[in-house]
């Protein structure tokens, strides 16, 4: 080996020396049955931002400190190691304990908006279960109501504005696909329900166009002795939508199911 093809050699030999002491003086913390030498080892390593490390030695030392002096920044700084590990059902778990074993502590709003907002990271696309959004908001909820001059309250409406939009977009999802399956009593329904939790949705034109078109359709598809009152329902479905959409680019198309209607009505009421 020459010279200068063994300095590259050598300097990879000494990063992983460097790399194995490092990893055996965690080890040698973990082991050491020291609880005040673990805690200051995991403080150090959190300083430095190396959670996975300091999650672990906080954790072997939790129990140690509970009820002691030290227990209020430990508890706090171990919800937050899950938080930098995306971790987030733990954080939120962590961050919400944490609120309510140290309920006078200067963190705990700061613990109550990151139990809330862990779950906000945790709200998944619309089309799935939105179990986290619900939780999320809820939180939110009680922040604001239990602190209503905080300066992260911008920020959360924000957010919640966000997860409304979510969950109304999911409402919309789930109706259209009744709709497309052929479920038109499923989809009045909910489209209906849409209209009553989001009154304010930016879709409400098209929305109360599809309500028209469900009863239409379900008129069509039932037995014969159910067709006269549903085409009844389509016809008030329409002179709702014409009444608060009267310009709208769908009236074209809902006055075909309106003549149609109005016609089968007659038709079977004269038989």
């Amino acid at each position: 080996m020459t010279k200068t093809s063994a300095i590259p050699f050598i300097a990879i030999v000494t990063l992983l020396l460097l790399l194995s002491g490092c990893r055996s003086e965690f080890e040698r913390t973990r082991m050491s049955g020291d609880p005040e030498r673990i805690l200051n080892a995991g403080m150090e390593y959190y300083d430095n931002e190396e959670y996975d490390r300091a999650r672990t030695l906080f954790e072997l030392v939790l129990n140690t400190y509970r009820g002691r002096s030290q227990a209020e920044e430990l508890f706090f700084r171990y919800a937050y190691t899950h938080y930098h590990l995306e971790q987030y059902i733990l954080s939120a778990f962590y961050f919400e304990n944490f609120a309510s074993s140290f309920p006078t502590s200067s963190k705990r709003q700061e613990a109550n908006f990151m139990a809330a907002y862990s779950n906000y990271l945790l709200s998944p696309s619309f089309r799935l279960d939105q179990e986290f959004t619900h939780k999320a908001i809820e939180s939110f909820q009680r922040y604001v109501t239990r602190y209503p001059n905080s300066d992260r309250i911008p920020e959360i409406n924000d957010l919640m504005d966000e997860m409304r939009r979510k969950l109304e977009r999911k409402a919309y999802y789930q109706a259209d696909l009744y709709y497309n399956m052929g479920h038109y009593q499923a989809a009045i329904k909910s489209f209906e329900h849409l209209l009553q939790d989001y009154p304010e949705t930016q879709d409400i034109e098209k929305v109360r166009y599809m309500i028209v078109k469900s009863s239409f359709y379900w008129a069509e598809n039932s037995i014969l002795a159910r067709q006269p009152e549903r085409y009844q329902q389509t016809i008030t479905a329409y002179n709702n939508f014409v009444r608060r959409h009267s310009d709208s680019p769908y009236r074209a198309e809902l006055s075909n199911f309106y003549q149609i209607s109005r016609e089968q009505v007659n038709a079977l009421t004269n038989e």
